[in-house]
């Protein structure tokens, strides 16, 4: 029987089904209960917002937890297209690594579609909180049934939807504000709700600022999110960010520096959108800026990581941040809220999808020529770059190669010797000079998917056009792991490949062992032992017996003083060193045959520190974050954190190290405080400054002064004083160093140098140096003249960075201040330094 029905009957049932449809698909407000940006959103409300429309929109959706935060919070990325998409979303994912020369699989995908991937990342800085507002509305907008723009978009791009980088940090923010604001929230400035307690909501758990990690992967968040970057490749990226309250919304065209690496079609897409976007601020009356601050030179950003693998990477930011709250006013007595922010957001979130869809041949097209050539040419004048293998810097290189393995950068592991000459510019030394292709040498070739990243990583100096860089301006990864390598113009092929032995070690009942000391495993080595109550002794003086050759540093374990073990003590040195990929060796004497024997007073019991971080209020919480981390996670060796501001209440007959990171410490004003501080270095102490907190120590004259510039170089021309105002931030510039590499000559028979050789490169960061230390004090590190190897540094600052101390240790009494003058393991990547730290907690003093 057929039934007809007329057209009226037809569209009133199609209009129920569509309705129907949008009540399954609740928006943001029908979900939470209130409309976006009236309340803040804490994260698990949000994870429970895109699990639920996951769960009703099946068919456009796809919901996936790639990992999870140090606080036990979700990670999650959500995929959106349409359902003919979503059907088929893994071979489209295959055929985008196809495009960029990074997938293995043969077999060409079945979709004949151009589909491009536009990635959306918000909330990387946890008090820059209205990124994941927006986050929530831009989904919505996605999967709307009503929305036949997006519909429309979604046929020819697949969107990926971070709803929060950094959800530990973001929760500490929104659970303080809640817990502060009141019934209506208060726009004045000074409110409390205003002004976040320590350390702020920006960073994650370790105080580690997210959005300056990507390539350097430091943190657990960074590790598990690149991994499915990688696995996907996208065409288009937006990082999310907040400013100060006062600036108008910024986006794409970056400021300049742009790295050289930069190709035209990424600076000319920049363009595209942000011309889209403007049209869309424009209509609303919304104020922007383009093409200032933000530039695209530091590769570690959420918006240059992806610029140097092909995307368009960029970044956005509206005003707010941790002063934002629900509503503040601003210099103009308007109230920004955190509806208009998230608004903004939102705005910008779907013109770039928009742009993307309409332009996605264009993309994909580009991006597919952009590794073409890559693969084919490579990127700049080098060719190939080659670290020279020695069993001295194993511990360096095998850092290194992690590094290159999570960021997809291809190299090969040389086998065999070869005999011909080959020429490349030497990071040791800066000079052109011949070498030779020996067994265990790294090659990294510049022709490969990610010429770009490898030219930008490896490079020994970036070009900069520009001065006013947001960020540090030098970090060549050669000076980063303090490696030896060449950087060379000729494509250098391996004699065959190879891979580095792991060490297994089969000690047996004997004498004792010897473990080299060479690098953070050796340390991991030694903090493992020490917490286990094994007896460990380290030589001042190198060594050899029965052919082997032992540095200075080197670590010893005997039977003496570690009868507990009985005859297991062998058993839990193999397992401890094993663990760690580190050889240890059996010696059935202490009777050496060159050096000091093992019962000398150039041999040492090695005292386990208890060592306190100060941090808290008035300390530097990215400094602090560092060096919590590291004790933490990669030495796994207990600290106690303190609070600055209770250093009266210390027990000092229960610790012997204290480490002072970069701040502004306020007991060093008092002196009762500052004395009790002395009369325990000068009982034992140890006293570990870093950064500025060096620069308030030289204050109290225990013999550590600041260097000053010479007379001559202080000397002002008369019209010094008379500047061009439009020159004014040029001018600032010449006693600026945002971030450059020095080299540092080290004293490397002294403790806080073991393990290193005769140099050391430093990234400086300011122009804190001190005067060569005298009357019981050690010049470990100083820099001479002429020792900048790469990066920007001001004019007026030369004659301060030349023939000065940048590490020393002032000793006092019975104990001893270990001066480091910059940040040695600056946002836990720079590898070479970590040694150091361990060496001014574990042997300095001893």
């Amino acid at each position: 029987m057929k039934i007809k029905m007329n057209k009226h009957v037809l569209t009133g049932l199609l209009a129920i089904i569509v309705l129907s449809a949008q009540a399954q698909v609740p928006s943001p407000e029908e979900f939470l209960g209130y409309k976006i940006g009236t309340r803040y959103t804490p994260h698990y409300k949000v994870v429970n917002y895109f699990q639920a429309v996951a769960a009703t929109a099946k068919a456009n959706v796809l919901l996936e937890s790639y990992g999870q935060t140090n606080e036990g919070r979700p990670l999650l990325l959500t995929y959106v297209s349409t359902s003919d998409n979503m059907q088929q979303l893994e071979k489209i994912r295959i055929n985008n690594l196809r495009l960029a020369h990074l997938s293995n699989e043969n077999a060409k995908s079945e979709s004949a579609k151009q589909i491009a991937i536009v990635w959306l990342s918000y909330n990387v800085h946890g008090n820059e909180t209205s990124s994941t507002e927006a986050a929530m509305l831009t989904l919505y907008s996605l999967v709307d049934p009503l929305n036949s723009k997006t519909k429309e978009w979604l046929k020819n791009t697949v969107v990926i939807i971070d709803p929060c980088i950094n959800p530990d940090g973001r929760d500490r923010y929104v659970n303080w504000y809640n817990s502060v604001v009141g019934k209506q929230y208060n726009p004045a400035l000074n409110s409390r709700e205003h002004r976040e307690p320590w350390p702020g909501g920006r960073t994650n758990h370790y105080n580690f600022d997210l959005n300056r990690d990507w390539a350097w992967q430091s943190q657990v968040e960074s590790q598990q999110r690149i991994i499915k970057y990688n696995q996907w490749m996208p065409q288009v990226h937006v990082d999310f960010h907040e400013q100060g309250i006062n600036n108008p919304y910024y986006f794409a065209p970056a400021a300049q520096p742009y790295h050289e690496v930069v190709t035209s079609w990424q600076k000319d897409f920049q363009v595209t959108l942000g011309k889209n976007h403007a049209r869309y601020f424009d209509k609303n009356g919304w104020l922007y800026f383009t093409r200032e601050v933000f530039d695209l030179f530091y590769p570690s950003y959420g918006d240059t990581y992806p610029t140097f693998n092909g995307a368009i990477g960029m970044t956005y930011e509206q005003a707010g941040g941790g002063s934002g709250g629900l509503g503040v006013l601003t210099d103009e007595s308007d109230t920004l809220t955190l509806y208009n922010r998230a608004i903004h957001h939102y705005t910008t979130s779907l013109s770039t999808i928009e742009v993307s869809s309409l332009h996605a041949n264009e993309l994909i097209n580009n991006f597919t020529t952009y590794f073409n050539d890559a693969v084919n040419n490579g990127s700049g004048e080098f060719k190939s770059f080659v670290v020279k293998y020695n069993d001295a810097d194993r511990e360096r290189i095998n850092s290194l190669i992690a590094l290159l393995t999570k960021n997809g950068i291809q190299f090969e592991i040389n086998a065999n010797d070869t005999k011909s000459n080959l020429s490349g510019y030497n990071y040791n030394t800066g000079k052109d000079e011949s070498f030779s292709l020996k067994t265990g040498d790294v090659i990294i070739p510049s022709q490969q998917p990610r010429a770009a990243m490898t030219k930008v990583l490896f490079e020994p100096k970036s070009k900069l056009v520009d001065s006013a860089t947001y960020d540090i301006t030098a970090w060549s990864l050669p000076y980063v792991y303090g490696v030896n390598a060449f950087a060379s113009k000729a494509k250098i092929q391996s004699n065959g490949t190879t891979n580095y032995t792991k060490a297994s070690n089969k000690l047996a009942d004997d004498y004792g062992y010897v473990i080299r000391w060479q690098g953070i495993q050796s340390a991991k080595v030694l903090s493992q032992l020490l917490l286990k109550s094994v007896k460990v002794r380290f030589s001042e003086q190198a060594f050899e017996i029965k052919g082997q050759q032992y540095d200075k540093g080197s670590l010893i374990v005997i039977k003496k003083g570690n009868e507990q073990f009985g005859t297991n003590l062998f058993s839990v040195v193999n397992e401890v060193c094993n663990e760690n990929n580190i050889t240890a060796n059996n010696i059935s004497t202490g009777f050496v045959d060159k050096g000091a024997d093992f019962g000398s007073s150039k041999v040492h019991i090695l005292k386990a520190p208890k060592i306190i971080l100060l941090t808290g209020e008035g300390v530097n919480a990215n400094a602090a974050g560092e060096i919590w981390h590291f004790f933490d996670q990669n030495l796994g060796y207990p600290i106690t954190l303190v609070n600055a501001n209770d250093f009266g209440r210390i027990n000092f007959s229960e610790t012997n190290v204290i480490i002072m990171p970069a701040g502004n410490y306020k007991f060093l004003n008092d002196k009762g405080s500052s004395d009790l501080l002395k009369e325990w270095i000068n009982k034992g102490g140890r006293l570990v400054a870093l950064e500025n907190a060096v620069t308030q120590l030289a204050k109290l004259e225990w013999g550590i002064k600041i260097k000053k510039a010479s007379e001559a170089d202080d000397k002002k021309d008369t019209y010094d004083a008379l500047q061009i105002f439009e020159n004014r931030e040029k001018d600032f510039l010449a006693g600026n160093i945002p971030g450059s590499i020095f080299k540092v000559e080290l004293d490397n028979s002294h403790p806080l140098a073991f393990g290193y050789p005769n140099y050391y490169f430093t990234l400086k960061q300011d122009d804190n140096t001190f005067e060569f230390l005298k009357e019981g004090g050690w010049n470990v590190g100083v820099i001479k003249k002429d020792n900048q190897v790469a990066g920007f540094v001001g004019s007026k600052l030369s004659s301060k960075l030349k023939d000065a101390v940048v590490f020393g240790v002032q000793d006092m009494g019975a104990g001893a201040i270990v001066i480091l003058g910059d940040d040695i393991i600056f946002r836990s990547f720079w590898e070479n330094g970590k040694l150091m730290l361990c060496n001014s907690v574990f042997f300095v003093g001893q």
